[in-house]
C-alpha cells in the first residue's frame, strides 16, 4: 500500500476513534470515581532520608490521611470506596502518599525501602484509580515477590489517568501534566537512596507519562515500556534520557492494532507516533510472551520474569536492540 494511502487511512482512524470516544466518555464517565469527595491531605516534606523511623513517621501519616477519606466516604454513602480505604489504612500497608480527591493518588511501597539495593517504580495506564487500585496492588505484589530480597516496588498513582473510552486518552494532556510529578518522586527516592538502582515500569498510557517526564529523569536507570500505544516521541533519541529504554508486547496484547501516527490539529495532537518495539523507535526490546493488554506482571508469565531482569540489572532472555 502506497504510503500517502495509509497515512491516510491512519488519520480517518484516529479521527473515528476521537468520535467515538467524545460521544462515549460523557456515559462513562457520569459516575465516576472522582465523584466521592475526600479531605485535602497534610503537605509533606520531600522525603530525603529513607531511614526506618522516617518511613515509619510517613507511613504513619499518610494512613492518617487515608482513615480521614474513609469517613468522608462512609459519610457520602460510599460503603464500597469506604471498605476500600479501610483496607488500604491497614498498617502492614505502606504509603508515601495520599489523596483520595479526584480519583486518588497514591504511592505504596511494597519491600523494605529502606534496605533496597533495586527500586522499580510503577507508573499505570488509563482507568487506574481509588475504585480499580487492587489492579496496580496485584501487579505491585506479583513484581516484588519475582524480585526477591533487597528490593521494593513502588506504586505511583501519582496522577489523575484518563478513561480508556475518552478523547484525553489519545493525547498527551495528561501526561503532560503527570510529568513534573513523577520527575520530583523519582528524584526524591534517588536522594533518599542513592545507592540502589532506580527503574521506572511505565504501563499503557503510563508509557506517555514516562515519556513526557524523562527528560528530567537523571537518576533512572531503565525505562520500560509495555502495552505502550506509543510515547509522543518519533525515537528514543527524542525522549533525551541517560536511562536505557526497553520495550516489549504482549503477543495477544489488543493494543497492537491501534494506529501508531500522530494527527496534528489546530490545537492538539491525537495518537503518540512510533510504534515503541519497532525497529524504527530503536529501544532494546524484550520478550512479553504471549499475554494480553493487562498481563505483563501475571505470576509466572515470561514478561514478568523478563521485566525483573530489567529492574535487577541483567539482561532478559529474547532481548534484542533496534539500532
Amino acid at each position: 500500500m502506497p504510503a500517502r494511502s495509509r497515512n491516510s487511512r491512519l488519520r480517518r482512524t484516529l479521527l473515528a476513534a476521537l468520535v467515538v470516544t467524545s460521544v462515549a466518555a460523557p456515559v462513562s464517565g457520569a459516575a465516576g470515581p472522582a465523584a466521592v469527595p475526600a479531605p485535602a491531605p497534610a503537605e509533606f516534606a520531600p522525603l530525603r532520608d529513607a531511614t526506618q523511623a522516617a518511613l515509619d513517621a510517613r507511613y504513619a501519616a499518610t494512613r492518617h490521611g487515608i482513615l480521614a477519606a474513609e469517613r468522608m466516604a462512609a459519610g457520602h454513602g460510599d460503603r464500597k470506596r469506604a471498605a476500600a480505604l479501610r483496607g488500604m489504612a491497614d498498617p502492614r500497608r505502606h504509603f508515601l502518599l495520599f489523596d483520595g480527591r479526584d480519583g486518588g493518588r497514591t504511592a505504596e511501597v511494597f519491600g523494605d525501602l529502606a534496605q533496597a539495593e533495586r527500586i522499580a517504580v510503577l507508573v499505570p495506564g488509563a482507568d487506574t484509580n481509588l475504585d480499580r487500585y487492587w489492579r496496580l496492588t496485584n501487579d505491585s505484589a506479583s513484581l516484588r515477590r519475582e524480585l526477591g530480597p533487597k528490593s521494593a516496588v513502588v506504586a505511583w498513582l501519582g496522577y489523575e489517568t484518563p478513561a480508556t473510552l475518552s478523547p484525553a486518552a489519545l493525547t498527551t494532556g495528561r501526561a503532560d501534566a503527570a510529568a513534573p510529578g513523577l520527575r520530583r518522586f523519582t528524584h526524591d527516592l534517588h536522594t533518599a537512596g542513592p545507592a540502589a538502582r532506580l527503574s521506572l515500569l511505565c504501563h499503557s498510557y503510563g508509557s506517555v507519562v514516562c515519556a513526557r517526564a524523562a527528560p528530567g529523569l537523571r537518576d533512572v536507570a531503565a525505562l520500560v515500556l509495555y502495552a505502550s500505544p506509543g510515547t509522543g516521541a518519533d525515537n528514543v533519541h527524542a525522549l533525551h534520557t541517560r536511562a536505557t529504554v526497553w520495550a516489549g508486547r504482549g503477543a495477544d496484547d489488543w493494543i497492537a492494532g491501534i494506529p501508531h501516527t500522530r494527527l496534528r490539529l489546530p490545537f492538539v495532537s491525537i495518537g503518540f507516533g512510533t510504534d515503541p518495539v519497532s525497529r524504527n523507535f530503536g529501544a532494546h526490546t524484550f520478550d512479553a510472551g504471549t499475554g494480553g493488554h493487562s498481563d505483563y506482571l501475571r505470576p509466572g508469565s515470561r514478561s514478568l520474569r523478563n521485566i525483573a531482569r530489567i529492574v535487577a540489572g541483567t539482561a532478559p532472555s529474547g532481548s534484542g536492540r533496534h539500532a
